[in-house]
C-alpha cells in the first residue's frame, strides 16, 4: 500500500465533497481506513505544491502518478482508495 498525496483548499465546496466520499467509502469499506493520506493544503504548503503537475483541487496523487484533479465523484475517489491499496 501506498501513501495517497491529497492537494485541497480549505474552503473549496470540491474539497469538501472529496472529503465526505471518503468518510461515506471508509464506512462502506473499513478496510479503505489503512490507507494514509497526506492532506497539503495548497495555500499553506504553496512552494511543495507547485512541485506537482496540477491546476484544480481536490487533486490526488500516488507516488508520481496523478489519480484524480478537480469535481470528485464517488466512484473517482474509491478508484484512487482502491490504487492506494492495491499499490506494492
Amino acid at each position: 500500500m501506498k501513501e495517497i498525496t491529497y492537494f485541497y483548499l480549505r474552503g473549496c465546496p470540491f474539497c469538501k465533497r472529496a472529503d465526505d466520499f471518503i468518510s461515506e467509502l471508509i464506512n462502506e469499506n473499513p478496510a479503505f481506513a489503512a490507507v494514509q493520506i497526506n492532506r497539503i493544503e495548497e495555500r499553506e504548503n504553496a512552494a511543495l505544491a507547485r512541485t506537482y503537475n496540477y491546476y484544480y483541487v481536490p487533486c490526488i496523487w500516488l507516488g508520481g502518478q496523478k489519480l484524480h484533479e478537480g469535481v470528485p465523484t464517488k466512484e473517482k475517489i474509491r478508484a484512487c482508495l482502491e490504487a492506494a491499496l492495491e499499490a506494492p
